[in-house]
């Protein structure tokens, strides 16, 4: 898969959900959750994109 399919998110972004604020509305699918703080990253089950979280994680997360 190509970098295009990979957006960096930091804790700034959180809680996340797809598609991100902005996205073009072609597009679109329902909104989900995507949970990128247990395992540092998570692909969209809707489009694939694959959402990687750097950065330090905000207090009160696990």
């Amino acid at each position: 898969m190509s970098d295009q399919y990979i957006v960096k998110v930091t804790a700034h972004d959180l809680p996340l959900t797809c598609p991100m604020p902005g996205a073009s509305l072609w597009n679109a699918h329902p909104k989900v959750s995507i949970p990128v703080i247990q395992d540092g990253e998570a692909r969209c089950p809707y489009c694939g994109t694959l959402y990687r979280f750097e950065g330090e994680l905000p207090k009160g997360h696990h």
